[in-house]
């Protein structure tokens, strides 16, 4: 009897540690996500842009993009689409006459 009591509890302490190790794994992912664009829109944007923005340049897995702040976070755009030329030297003029608000609506 206690032959069978002692394998019950070998085999619920290993399913147990098996249990653990896999859960382990779950918290670490196998692939490192890039803290950078990778992708870019060309979609139209500019009405909901709050004023910054930045250059990325290309290198590894992150493409060259404007990265344009908006209400809800930032947004990756190809940088060679006019709208976004035009939006990024609308903010770049006015940062350098100090507005605090940016029209970038190119309407």
């Amino acid at each position: 009897m206690s032959v069978k009591i002692l394998s019950v509890t070998l085999l619920l302490l290993c399913a147990c540690l098996c249990f653990q190790s896999s859960a382990g794994n779950r918290r670490h992912p196998t692939s490192v996500v890039p803290l950078c664009c990778t992708k870019v829109s060309s979609v139209d944007i500019s009405a909901q842009i709050t004023g910054r923005s930045s250059i990325q340049k290309a290198k590894g897995q992150c493409v060259h993009a404007i990265i344009f702040h908006i209400k809800d976070g930032k947004v990756c755009v190809d940088p060679t689409a006019e709208w976004a030329q035009k939006c990024k030297l609308r903010i770049i003029k006015g940062t350098h006459t100090l507005k605090q608000t940016f029209d970038c609506h190119l309407t």
